[in-house]
């Protein structure tokens, strides 16, 4: 991560086109912990909807991660990658737990069927 007041001056000096989009939190120490959720689904079906993301380690503390503002669409066999953040890290993960949303009131409810899945921390790649 770069510090606020000093990220120009690490990242405008390269000699490539740079493009920078902060993610932060409104919760001190004001940074988001990134993680990539691959998922594989095993629905018939084609589903579209949003996925929150719920880790635990073992202590017991509990961390959700932010809704991601555009759906997803899933289908049978296919891979889908959802970048997904949360406001504080996490280091001995001991239960991951996915909510599947439609965000829609009316009309049946959707179950979402995952075949595979894979949490890799994008902050602390070697976990």
């Amino acid at each position: 991560g770069y510090y606020a007041d000093r990220w120009k001056t690490l990242l405008i000096p390269k000699s490539s086109p740079t493009k920078a989009y902060f993610d932060t939190s409104d919760q001190d120490p004001f940074c988001m912990y990134n993680y990539l959720l691959d998922i594989i689904t095993w629905n018939k079906s084609i589903r579209r909807g949003f996925i929150k993301v719920k880790i635990t380690d073992y202590a017991g503390n509990t961390v959700e991660s932010e809704m991601n503002s555009e759906a997803s669409t899933f289908q049978q066999y296919k891979r889908v990658k959802i970048l997904t953040g949360f406001y504080r890290d996490l280091d001995k993960i001991s239960k991951i737990s996915l909510t599947f949303s439609t965000k829609t009131l009316i009309g049946p409810k959707h179950k979402l069927r995952i075949l595979q899945m894979r949490l890799k921390s994008l902050n602390n790649p070697e976990r």
